[in-house]
């Protein structure tokens, strides 16, 4: 499916390898329009979604620390490195906010 082995290793974490289907939740609303009720949570949210059978999230740079859930389920993680904001002048103009590089702080 896949020609590089990084590459299917990374896809298998966001896919069912059974399948090739994949559910992934968005999470990454909380920077464009602020803390909506669900979402102030992470950790929560992340378990609940995992618990439901989602394959990933996605999300901006907070995200990580509640990815790794230690227990139950896997799941994938991938991030958002852009973003906009609804209280800006211009809403829908999305800028870079992460490089590549930056999420390596993680580990």
């Amino acid at each position: 499916m896949f020609n590089s082995i990084g590459k299917a290793v990374r896809m298998e974490r966001i896919m069912n390898r059974n399948t090739g289907k994949t559910v992934i939740i968005p999470m990454d609303h909380g920077v464009s329009v602020g803390p909506i009720k669900g979402l102030v949570d992470l950790s929560e949210a992340v378990n609940m979604v995992a618990e439901g059978g989602a394959n990933a999230v996605i999300g901006h740079i907070g995200l990580p620390r509640y990815g790794h859930r230690k227990y139950g389920k896997d799941i994938g993680l991938i991030l958002h490195l852009s973003a906009s904001s609804s209280l800006s002048p211009e809403p829908n103009k999305k800028v870079l906010v992460y490089s590549v590089p930056s999420p390596t702080f993680l580990s």
